[in-house]
């Protein structure tokens, strides 16, 4: 495959059944190959993502020394503000040229997963900020859910499979500032190549150039989505969990030409996370002769640790 599929959620939504099916078997079959979709018809409507992006561009105009007021080193940028250069792909050692911030999980106070989530950070000089970002992540995970329904359809799953592992999961929405270039980059990238940790990443911010994937011949293709569309990709535990049926696609954002230096860029993951006890073990129904089992059994909450560890997030 050479160019990321695109699909429609409403399609699914639909209650005519070869809508449903011809939804599922194009997703399915993307996730097979490249581990890439963009999505139309999903549930953030254009107000809420204008008032985003002006919510995050005003949070990353913020003085750095207010920034760093909101940065919590000792929970592992889970939640917060994480500062330029403090992340780097797995196995490089030169941090990726970006600063970001992180919304988690809205828990009730007397769930059980209230003590092992930190509490989102509020931004004080931005009334509107944690509103507007408490909404979107709302959106987001709501369309995941049924991007998951439609991947347990094609899994042989029961349609339902993922909503107990995801009601309350550690998942995380991301917004990311990749600011002007100022000095040549010795090695580092805006994103170096990374597969993601998660079940699925939803993707907002994919219009212009810089997201590349890498397809199973091994070359790298533009990733843009239409302006209605997320991006849409694999993670690595639901590639764990699927003993690599559906690919975790390796993917990068690479740094602009020259003379787009002095210019920003934007972009605004939603990571799918279940709940930290979920079972990652390789489905019965994935192993066959062909595919024997690739992946020890673990949980989610016990793979994340070590991701996060090899990140630099987390010592």
């Amino acid at each position: 495959m050479n160019k990321i599929p695109s699909v429609d959620l409403a399609d699914f939504l639909s209650e005519d059944n070869q809508k449903k099916q011809n939804f599922i078997n194009e997703i399915g079959h993307a996730y097979e190959n490249i581990g890439f979709v963009a999505l139309k018809g999903h549930f953030l409507n254009d107000a809420l993502v204008k008032e985003l992006y002006a919510e995050v561009k005003n949070f990353f105009d913020l003085p750095l020394a207010t920034k760093k007021k909101y940065e919590i080193p000792e929970i592992g940028g889970q939640r917060g503000y994480v500062s330029f250069g403090k992340e780097s792909a797995k196995g490089k050692k030169e941090g990726d040229l970006k600063e970001f911030w992180h919304f988690g999980q809205y828990v009730a106070k007397d769930s059980k997963y209230a003590e092992e989530y930190p509490d989102n950070v509020i931004v004080e000089e931005l009334p509107k900020f944690n509103e507007i970002g408490k909404k979107t992540y709302q959106m987001l995970e709501k369309t995941a859910k049924y991007v998951l329904r439609s991947l347990a359809l094609h899994l042989g799953l029961e349609e339902t499979y993922f909503d107990d592992y995801i009601k309350n999961g550690n998942s995380i929405l991301r917004p990311i500032h990749y600011p002007p270039i100022k000095t040549e980059p010795q090695g580092a990238e805006r994103a170096a190549a990374h597969g993601d940790i998660n079940l699925i990443t939803l993707l907002m911010g994919a219009q212009g150039k810089g997201l590349q994937v890498q397809n199973h011949k091994g070359d790298w293709i533009d990733a843009m989505a239409a302006p209605d569309e997320l991006m849409i990709n694999v993670g690595d535990m639901l590639s764990r969990h699927s003993n690599n049926k559906l690919k975790s696609t390796i993917h990068r954002v690479v740094n602009p030409p020259k003379e787009m230096w002095d210019t920003s860029r934007y972009s605004i993951p939603f990571f799918m996370h279940p709940i930290s006890d979920m079972k990652l073990d390789v489905l019965p129904n994935c192993i066959n002769a062909k595919n024997p089992k690739q992946f020890e059994d673990i949980t989610a909450g016990e793979f994340l640790n070590e991701r996060l560890k090899e990140l630099g997030l987390k010592k």
